[in-house]
C-alpha cells in the first residue's frame, strides 16, 4: 500500500504514555454499545483457552456487561514523529476523512470527523471500559475509534491476516461504523435490537457489520481512484482479512460446528462479498444491507 508522504490526520490521540490501565475482572461495554471488527481476537483466545464458543463471547463484548472496573483515560497527545505504525494509522484515517467528506457533500450533508485514540492495555470510553484483547472498536458515545496497535501483530500471527492494506481495512471498517452513526443507522438498529429476540438481534448485528465492511470498500474504491494507493497483492490482503474473521470461520476453528443463528458479524463469504461490493461500486447506496434479500 502506498502511504508514505501522504497527509496525516490531526484527529489522532495518543493515550499510550501511561501504558494503559489495568482491568481486573473483565471488560464492561455498557452505556453505549461499542462496535468493532477486532472483538474476534479475544473470542479466539478465550475459545482456545477455555473451550468457550467465540460467538458467545462476541455477543457479550458487542452488547453485554461482564463486569470490570473502569479505568481513567491516559492524557492524550500527538504520536511521536518517529512512530511508523502511528503515522500509518494517521495517514489511513486522513484518507478516510477525505473520502467521506466528499461522499457526505454529494449526499447534501456534512461529515463530522471521528477521533482515533491509540491506547495500551485498557481504556475508559463513553461506552465503558475496553481492553486491548478486544481489538479495534468504535464507540458511538464519544465518536472515537480505539485501537491498541498490538492488534496488528494478532492479525499476523493468530488470524493469518498480515499486510498493511489488511491493517488499513480494519481502520476503514471502524470508520464505517462512525458513518453509520452519523447517518442514524446505528441508533435505529440498537433500538430495534432492544425489542427483538436474540436470534433477530444477532441478524441485525450481522447486517450492521456487513454494511461497515461495504463502507470500508467504498473508502478503498475512492482512495484508489483518487490517489492510486494499491500495490500488487493489497486487495487480496483485505479480502483475506475479511475472510479470516467470518463467524463461520471462527466457529469452525473453535468448536468445529457452525451455527448461523448465532452469527453477529457475518460469514466469511458475506464479509468478502460486501467489501467487494463497496470496492467495485464506490457507492454508499449499494451498501444497504438492511434491504438486501440475500447477504
Amino acid at each position: 500500500m502506498k502511504w508514505e508522504g501522504n497527509r496525516e490526520s490531526e484527529n489522532v490521540e495518543d493515550g499510550r504514555s501511561s501504558g494503559g490501565g489495568r482491568l481486573p475482572g473483565g471488560v464492561r461495554l455498557g452505556g453505549g454499545r461499542g462496535i468493532g471488527l477486532g472483538t474476534i481476537a479475544v473470542a479466539l483466545v478465550a475459545g482456545w483457552i477455555f473451550g468457550i464458543n467465540p460467538l458467545t463471547i462476541l455477543g457479550a463484548l458487542s452488547g453485554g456487561d461482564i463486569g470490570g472496573a473502569p479505568v481513567q483515560s491516559a492524557p492524550a497527545g500527538r504520536p511521536p514523529a518517529d512512530d511508523t505504525m502511528a503515522r500509518f494509522v494517521s495517514v489511513v484515517l486522513a484518507d478516510t476523512e477525505d473520502v467521506w467528506r466528499a461522499q457526505f457533500q454529494q449526499m447534501g450533508g456534512t461529515y463530522r470527523e471521528p477521533k482515533l485514540r491509540l491506547f495500551r492495555g485498557a481504556e475508559a470510553t463513553a461506552c465503558g471500559t475496553g481492553q486491548a484483547a478486544m481489538g479495534p472498536f468504535y464507540c458511538p458515545g464519544d465518536e472515537k475509534v480505539y485501537i491498541d496497535l498490538s492488534f496488528y501483530e494478532t492479525m499476523r500471527t493468530q488470524l493469518g491476516a498480515p499486510g498493511d492494506f489488511a491493517q488499513a481495512y480494519v481502520i476503514a471498517h471502524e470508520v464505517g461504523h462512525h458513518v453509520q452513526n452519523l447517518m442514524g443507522i446505528t441508533g435505529k438498529v440498537e433500538s430495534m435490537r432492544g425489542r427483538s429476540s436474540e436470534v433477530q438481534a444477532n441478524a441485525m448485528s450481522v447486517r450492521l457489520e456487513l454494511q461497515a465492511d461495504c463502507f470500508a470498500g467504498v473508502w478503498a474504491h475512492h482512495a484508489q481512484k483518487t490517489r492510486q494507493i494499491l500495490e500488487q497483492g493489497d486487495l487480496e490482503e483485505a479480502l483475506n482479512a475479511a475472510s479470516r474473521i467470518g463467524d463461520d470461520a471462527l466457529q469452525r476453528q473453535s468448536s468445529g460446528t457452525v451455527r448461523p443463528e448465532s452469527f453477529t458479524h457475518g460469514s466469511s463469504a458475506q464479509r468478502v462479498r460486501w467489501f467487494k461490493t463497496g470496492m467495485q461500486s464506490g457507492s454508499v447506496q449499494q451498501c444497504n444491507t438492511f434491504e438486501a434479500r440475500q447477504l
